[in-house]
């Protein structure tokens, strides 16, 4: 007894220690979180004032962390002196159809290559996991010249086919489709369903969350798309948003306050619908990095 007696009181100590150091370390975390999302703000806060401001303060040599005289009138020039609307109409236009079509076409393939057996099933998924790895850029000569073969060049449809497939969600979505039980089939072909019927009523459905977050993310990547836009595109009629925030100084001339606003607006869409669908986004894009880790 006189010897375990030491031993218990020690133990309290010893957990009250293990909770300090827990205390600490989570205090730290946080503080290094906090740190890291001010660094990763800060240029997005400096936009934002630096488009409230005027052109004169925006190069006085004394700028300050906040507009002396905040003004709307970079924005307003921005408005009623550049196609911002048009761009924006191109934007949403072209990301919507983008992201409504590689849903449909990559709901059919993953359920085609989840339940139904045909030769050369096991080859073409091998060619979807091995595109994952080509880089979007070394095909855009071939895109390039294709597009213009079928005179689709400065037209939404030139934007738009060259981003309809998107390996990666069809990838994700023929996993999801795997781990549905195939009881579900196999009391929908009692009832005579076939293929259209059970993808639409069975597997869509019980995977209605990761296609919505998939749908976003492809959004998205549409509306920030700046090289194949800026090659294809070279009207207004046709111009998307991060294409023509570049055409901004050629038009204005070098006027910090003005790009400043032009970037703000051209990112203010993305950013909204990142704040409403942030739970659905952080899921596709780790599902996105678990496909491609």
């Amino acid at each position: 007894m006189s010897v375990s007696t030491p031993d218990r009181q020690a133990r309290p100590e010893r957990v009250s220690d293990g909770i300090a150091a827990g205390r600490w370390s989570s205090r730290a975390l946080t503080t290094l979180t906090v740190v890291g999302a001010l660094i990763w703000f800060f240029p997005l806060y400096w936009a934002i004032v630096t488009s409230l401001k005027s052109d004169t303060e925006v190069v006085s040599p004394t700028p300050g962390l906040l507009p002396k005289a905040p003004t709307i009138e970079p924005y307003l020039y921005v408005i009623g002196r550049s196609s911002i609307v048009q761009w924006y109409v191109n934007s949403v236009g072209t990301s919507t159809i983008i992201a409504l079509v590689v849903l449909v076409i990559s709901v059919c393939c993953a359920y085609a290559l989840s339940q139904i057996q045909f030769p050369g099933r096991r080859l073409i998924y091998g060619a979807l996991i091995a595109s994952v790895m080509v880089p979007a850029e070394a095909l855009i000569i071939n895109h390039f010249v294709l597009m213009n073969s079928f005179g689709l060049i400065n037209s939404w449809g030139g934007i738009i086919l060259p981003q309809l497939v998107v390996p990666s969600v069809i990838i994700i979505l023929k996993q999801f489709f795997d781990q549905i039980p195939r009881e579900f089939r196999e009391a929908a072909m009692l009832d005579n369903a076939g293929h259209l019927r059970m993808l639409w009523k069975i597997y869509v459905p019980m995977n209605w969350g990761v296609i919505t977050a998939l749908g976003i993310t492809t959004f998205i990547a549409a509306w920030n798309n700046f090289l194949w836009p800026f090659l294809v595109a070279t009207s207004d009629a046709t111009i998307t948003i991060p294409v023509g925030i570049t055409q901004v100084k050629d038009v204005f001339g070098v006027r910090f306050a003005k790009d400043m606003a032009a970037a703000v607006l051209a990112g203010l869409p993305v950013a909204i619908l990142y704040l409403l669908f942030q739970r659905q986004i952080t899921r596709a894009i780790m599902l996105s990095a678990g496909i491609k880790g």
